[in-house]
């Protein structure tokens, strides 16, 4: 039996995929793309019908000459890069390296890393998939030439540095647009009213919330409606006019997508989304667990398809019999339905070996590396898993012409949210309500008016973020997180706690591309480009022909927009701290290596140095200063200015307060639901102290 030779994409599963086969097998990495466009030209001939120019990656050639002495040596080769379009790419490059035959049977694919599904691709080769490499190719030029011809504009009439990108540029506009609605709001004042009532003769009250009037929803506007209909209702009596009982069925989620990863993990795990991506592919390309060996603990992550393997099912569903109980098996397999447009090729994200539960992958995963995998089992395992069965209660009080409502659920019976809990935004939380009769006159203890205004659409989240551009069919799995991350990358967006929100910088740039490049930051148009991409897959489309029906009105805007766009000027921060070389006040600067104070005298004066942002607060151990730092993965800490003197060292802010129960220093910390709050850093302590709003309202609850 001769040599093969099998070329993926990555270290990590070259050495999974290593295990699995025999000696006979070399598994070599191309670590990731060996060809692509130069960087230092468009690299597309547009008088040619926009034939790319593809060269060797600087830094590859090394590798690709290791490969071609492998590929000498072997009798044949197997190309197991990813299986999408990036994948099936990069093989037809190394086809082209290593002079393989158009026709030959040399790509297999795979969606999990496992021993059986390994072996079970390198006995079903193919030959390249040449529509996957042309839909590719099509989006690889489109955002070259959007990249290319667009920035220099950017370059001449705003600030050097600056670049355009096709889904980016859209990506931001959406932010932007969403900034400008929040900007323009207007609040309008409203007010709710809630009884606190109890049966008679019994201490236990609960809530009921004013709903209308003469059969009419209301309206409360003012104080001074508030109060009046409280003293109306003050007048009356609470009578239960009707009491609705029923059972209401809820049903699990459907497995996870690579956007509804994002999501979850951003919501749960407070991971960003480029953070979720690296971590899956870890579970992806394989870790050793204890008792199992080395494999993918998860399907391929970057899939838009929320469809299961029957066999998958099958497994499934006797794991949930014998773990949980028969009752907790669905009577027929649950069958869940993709959006329109998605790539159903691959399998929605599950675990690949369902008896690796959290607890048993727990002993072998990284902390960050588990808790990712408990959100992915756990969804996938309560996809497969009955219905939850609730109590639903409804109870409606009349006072006179007014009718008011309590409502609550309980569960039961748990079905899938034994594994899997979740709550829609418009449920109800459980409350307890006493039993009671119709006709029954409830006690009064209370009436309170409550003023609320209306509130501006909340900015984005990456977590909504991505749900916005998967509901609007911009971009695809591949690219959510490349998207976030380039646009914070160029400074276009910034992070302000959980949210993003444009900058001045993002504005200017937005308001340029709204106003001479419409196509590119038009949502419809760029959900449009992305069939175009998908008949390309499909072989309904000639890529190069979708091109040039892009370029055409492109190069249009481009000639419009270097004739009418006037310069604009972005003025440097100035900031308090003087040149200690000239006197002049330092400016801040963006480099590729983050911000830095630079004296605006240059070229006179090139005094330069790295921006120091420091806390007036003093360090806990010496008192010197506190500054805030960055990690190498860009994480905010803070540390005492006389390191390595002292080695005071925090993830979280600390501050000047000290605990009230053992006198070490207070950190700041921030809950999404309760806001900024104080904990002491004395992990045997941890006494917390909440704003005074905060406060009001734990004690209500």
């Amino acid at each position: 039996m001769g040599r093969k030779l099998v070329i993926v994409e990555s270290p990590a599963k070259a050495k999974t995929i290593g295990k699995y086969l025999g000696k006979n097998y070399v598994v070599e990495a191309s670590m990731g793309h060996v060809r692509d466009l130069p960087k230092s030209q468009i690299g597309v001939d547009i008088e040619n019908n926009f034939e790319p120019k593809y060269i060797t990656i600087r830094g590859k050639g090394e590798l690709l000459n290791k490969l071609k002495k492998e590929a000498k040596k072997c009798d044949k080769i197997y190309l197991a890069t990813d299986p999408d379009r990036e994948g099936e790419a990069i093989s037809w490059h190394l086809s082209h390296v290593l002079k393989i035959d158009d026709n030959e049977k040399c790509r297999i694919e795979f969606h999990e890393i496992t021993k059986n599904s390994i072996k079970a691709a390198i006995k079903s080769p193919r030959k390249i998939n040449i529509n996957k490499v042309d839909a590719q190719q099509a989006r690889r030029v489109l955002d070259r030439l959007v990249g290319y011809k667009i920035s220099p504009i950017l370059w001449r009439k705003v600030k050097w540095g600056l670049s355009a990108g096709r889904v980016q540029s859209v990506t931001l506009r959406i932010i932007c647009d969403r900034e400008n609605e929040i900007n323009g709001f207007k609040p309008r004042e409203y007010w709710t009213i809630e009884c606190e009532v109890n049966k008679e003769n019994s201490r236990k009250s609960f809530i009921i919330k004013l709903l209308s009037y003469e059969g009419k929803k209301i309206e409360i506007n003012s104080k001074e409606e508030s109060d009046l209909i409280i003293k109306n209702l003050e007048q009356g009596s609470f009578m239960v006019k009707q009491i609705k009982k029923s059972l209401k069925n809820k049903n699990p989620l459907p497995p996870f997508t690579t956007s509804t990863l994002q999501q979850d993990a951003y919501k749960k795990l407070n991971f960003a989304t480029k953070r979720t991506m690296s971590i899956a592919q870890q579970l992806y390309e394989g870790v050793d667990v204890k008792g199992f060996g080395t494999a993918g603990l998860i399907t391929y992550m970057r899939t838009d398809s929320v469809r299961i393997s029957s066999e998958a099912q099958e497994i499934a569903k006797e794991f949930i019999g014998n773990e949980y109980g028969k009752e907790y098996v669905p009577e027929s397999p649950r069958i869940y339905k993709s959006k329109k447009n998605i790539q159903d090729a691959h399998e929605a994200i599950r675990p690949t070996n369902i008896e690796i539960t959290p607890k048993i992958a727990k002993q072998s995963l990284k902390d960050e590396q588990f808790k990712l995998y408990n959100l992915i089992w756990n969804r996938f395992v309560a996809s497969q898993m009955a219905t939850c069965v609730m109590n639903a209660i409804s109870i409606d009080v009349i006072n006179n012409k007014y009718l008011l409502r309590a409502t609550g659920t309980d569960i039961k019976f748990d079905g899938f949210m034994k594994v899997y809990e979740y709550r829609a935004d418009e449920e109800q939380n459980d409350i307890s309500l006493p039993a009671l009769e119709e006709n029954e006159v409830l006690i009064k203890k209370s009436i309170n008016g409550k003023q609320h205004f209306t509130q501006p659409p909340a900015r984005y989240s990456e977590a909504s973020l991505v749900k916005t551009l998967e509901d609007n069919g911009i971009g695809r799995p591949s690219t959510y997180a490349p998207i976030i991350s380039t646009l914070l990358d160029r400074k276009y967006i910034e992070r302000d706690k959980r949210t993003l929100l444009p900058t001045e910088l993002g504005i200017i740039v937005n308001n340029i591309l709204t106003d001479y490049f419409t196509q590119i930051v038009d949502v419809e148009f760029t959900a449009e480009m992305e069939q175009k991409l998908d008949d390309i897959e499909e072989g309904n489309e000639n890529w190069k022909s979708v091109v040039n029906k892009f370029y055409k009105p492109l190069e249009k805007s481009i000639d419009i927009a270097e004739k009418e766009v006037s310069k604009i000027t972005i003025e440097d921060k100035v900031t308090d701290i003087k040149c200690e070389k000239c006197g002049r006040f330092m400016v801040i600067k963006h480099g590729r290596f983050g911000d830095f104070l630079a004296c605006p005298g240059y070229p006179e004066c090139k005094n330069t140095k790295p921006i120091v942002e420091e806390l007036k607060v003093p360090c806990p151990k010496c008192g010197g200063k506190i500054l805030v730092k960055r990690s190498k993965k860009g994480r905010k800490f803070y540390g005492c200015s006389n390191y390595p003197k002292c080695d005071f060292v925090s993830w979280f802010e600390p501050s000047d307060k000290k605990c009230p129960q053992c006198g070490s220093y207070m950190v700041k910390k921030f809950n999404k639901t309760k806001g900024e709050f104080y904990e002491c850093s004395n992990q045997e302590c941890k006494h917390r102290e909440y704003s005074a709003e905060t406060n009001t309202e734990e004690k209500n609850k």
